[in-house]
């Protein structure tokens, strides 16, 4: 008797078991591959965080500016400038779209 179920055990868990557990994983792997609505509201919380914070840096740089007139303001512009807000938020509006 176990000569036989050894032997249907493995076959069974061969091709039944194993693609299975293949296709399982697969269909996991889909549906984590895109942010869900709760991480999407957290980037864009923190995505406003972080604007705040720069403007407060910003802000500070100016009174620092003021107050020392030796304090050498570092190169906020051209990296401002370079990470337009307008051309990040285009960015996430073309992925929402695509979905």
């Amino acid at each position: 008797m176990e000569d036989i179920l050894i032997p249907l055990a493995a076959i069974g868990s061969i091709f039944l078991g194993l693609p299975w557990l293949i296709f399982h994983y697969v269909t996991q792997w889909k549906k984590s591959g895109s942010l869900s609505i709760e991480d999407e509201n957290l980037l864009d919380e923190l995505h406003d965080l972080a604007r705040r914070l720069d403007d407060r840096l910003a802000t500070i740089e100016r009174i620092t500016a003021v107050d020392n007139p030796g304090f050498r303001r570092p190169d906020t512009e051209r990296i401002a400038d370079d990470l337009s807000d307008d051309h990040v938020f285009d960015r996430i509006a073309e992925r929402r779209r695509q979905r």
